[in-house]
């Protein structure tokens, strides 16, 4: 009987072990489990938190960059006329030549010779050369597209806006020669004047203005 029970005890023992085994590499497993997901979502909140720190660094760039580009293109005074206001720059008398470019951002001939005019505004300044350009882009388009192209191309000439709808009128005032087409250009001199429905390379820009000159 005795061994009997010695061998029961046994047997209970042994398996009471292996199932204590068991439960403890289950337990560490599950604990070792549970480490590793906590790791993983300690690692994406850092992310997470990173991922919103650049983003908010982003946007607050972006603000700051709007903000300033808007303060920017308003320090550009664009002085707009219509044409009764235009009409002095016409009529100067003042012993200097004056180029009058009329133009505007959306068209391509007329930027292509853009640098033409300043170069000769910058090359002719002493010389009692004024250049004026005379932007007939459309009023909503001031902010959007003229101003901005003012400060990215850094245009020193001049630059003011003619907004008057009645062209009809006040086209043929200027030169009875004139299409309506731009480019155009006109060159005067106190009483003597000269008009141009094209577009000038500088060659010919200069040979127009040294005519006046001399």
């Amino acid at each position: 009987m005795k061994i009997v029970i010695d061998k029961t005890l046994k047997h209970f023992l042994h398996k009471s072990l292996l199932n204590y085994k068991k439960c403890k590499e289950l337990l560490i497993n599950f604990i070792v489990m549970k480490l590793n997901i906590l790791i993983i979502a300690v690692f994406l909140m850092t992310i997470s938190c990173q991922k919103k720190k650049e983003t908010a660094k982003v946007l607050n760039e972006t603000v700051e960059q709007v903000v300033e580009k808007e303060v920017s293109l308003n320090d550009i005074q664009l002085e707009v006329y219509d044409y009764n206001g235009f009409e002095k720059f016409l009529n100067k008398k003042d012993n200097k030549i004056h180029v009058i470019n009329f133009w505007a951002t959306w068209c391509a001939p007329c930027v292509k010779e853009l640098p033409y005019f300043e170069k000769l505004n910058s090359t002719y300044n002493n010389q009692n050369v004024e250049v004026l350009l005379v932007s007939l882009d459309f009023p909503h388009l001031y902010d959007k597209k003229l101003k901005p192209f003012i400060k990215e191309k850094k245009l020193i000439s001049k630059v003011i806006a003619l907004d008057d709808v009645d062209m009809n009128t006040w086209i043929p005032k200027i030169s009875k020669d004139w299409s309506g087409s731009i480019p155009a250009t006109i060159i005067y001199k106190n009483d003597t004047s000269k008009f141009f429905e094209q577009s000038f390379t500088y060659q010919e820009l200069v040979k127009e203005v040294e005519q006046f000159l001399n």
